[in-house]
């Protein structure tokens, strides 16, 4: 006798298995070696590749909500929820539809990723984190424990973003219609870091291999290899050469 709900339309290899008070919708494809825990709901047409883990409690594929006041959320129709092969979903996550986590992504604990997002081979996606819709998210990216991205927002390739790190997209605040105009979140260009509970207001890049330090406050964008700290952010000197991403040996960083 099963305890969970499976659609008959459900593709799922063999050697994969799901746990007890599953919910499973049409037309998921689930691959090769899979291990999904209990209480996990999969909604429609989510595909799932090979060795992936997804622990208890997940939703994948979850359809937006949009409140009658949301300036950035649109109903529209959605790309299926895609996790690529050898991914880790750990428990109480919400990965929306219109997603795609790229191979060997960890999702820790209590995140959620929204609608029209991408997330890059090797990324860490750490505990609580929420990343907002319509971002890109790059390869090898660090998202520490409780950091917010906001929507519209792209991270590139080797970003580090610390704990309690947060960004917004509207320098407005909900007031004035000139904010539908305006609307735009930050980009992090490839290496860039961002230090512990630092804050960068809508529109501001973070340049290539910059660092922000942590509590710092950006209201201007950061030239690539400098670092800014303090409240607003200003100069305080040059990333240390050994520090910067040409200088780690690292395989991945010539590429793009």
């Amino acid at each position: 006798m099963t305890t969970s709900i499976v659609h008959s339309s459900i593709k799922i290899d063999d050697s994969s298995h799901y746990g007890d008070f599953c919910v499973i919708g049409n037309n998921v494809k689930i691959g090769r070696g899979c291990a999904i825990g209990h209480h996990v709901v999969i909604h429609e047409d989510v595909e799932i590749g090979d060795n992936v883990r997804i622990d208890d409690f997940s939703v994948l594929g979850k359809l937006p909500m949009k409140a009658a006041s949301s300036a950035v959320t649109h109903i529209k129709e959605l790309a299926p929820c895609r996790i690529e092969s050898d991914c880790i979903i750990g428990s109480s996550v919400v990965i929306y539809r219109g997603c795609t986590i790229g191979r060997k992504v960890l999702v820790a604990d209590l995140a959620t990723i929204r609608e029209d997002v991408t997330v890059g081979e090797y990324t860490i996606v750490g505990r609580g984190v929420a990343i907002e819709n319509k971002c890109t998210i790059g390869r090898r990216v660090k998202l520490e424990t409780n950091c917010y991205i906001t929507a519209m927002s792209t991270l590139e390739d080797r970003v580090f973003v610390a704990p309690c790190v947060a960004t917004s997209n509207d320098n407005y605040l909900g007031r004035t219609e000139k904010r539908f105009e305006k609307f735009g979140g930050v980009i992090i260009r490839k290496g860039g870091r961002v230090g512990l509970n630092a804050t960068i207001l809508p529109g501001k890049t973070i340049g290539r291999d910059a660092v922000v330090a942590a509590g710092a406050l950006v209201t201007k964008d950061v030239p690539d290899k400098q670092i800014v700290s303090g409240i607003p952010a200003r100069f305080f000197r040059e990333v240390p050469a050994e520090e910067q991403l040409e200088n780690q040996g690292w395989d991945d960083i010539k590429e793009k």
